[in-house]
């Protein structure tokens, strides 16, 4: 699974670090970032993708 986070719109809230940490983590610039195989965390990383505010998560 490819996982993506348009950075650009990215508010920095926490909900996807929050829902799935096994996947996303604050990167050096202070917005969220995928950082690992998404494999096996399909639910997790649609359910943050869902609850995303912005809606900048895609994954495929």
């Amino acid at each position: 699974m490819k996982v993506d986070i348009d950075k650009e719109g990215c508010i920095a809230c926490g909900m996807c670090v929050n829902i799935c940490p096994e996947v996303f983590r604050f990167g050096g610039d202070g917005k969220a970032e995928p950082y690992a195989d998404a494999q096996g965390r399909e639910a997790e990383v649609a359910e943050a993708a869902d609850s995303c505010p912005v809606s900048v998560i895609s994954y495929e």
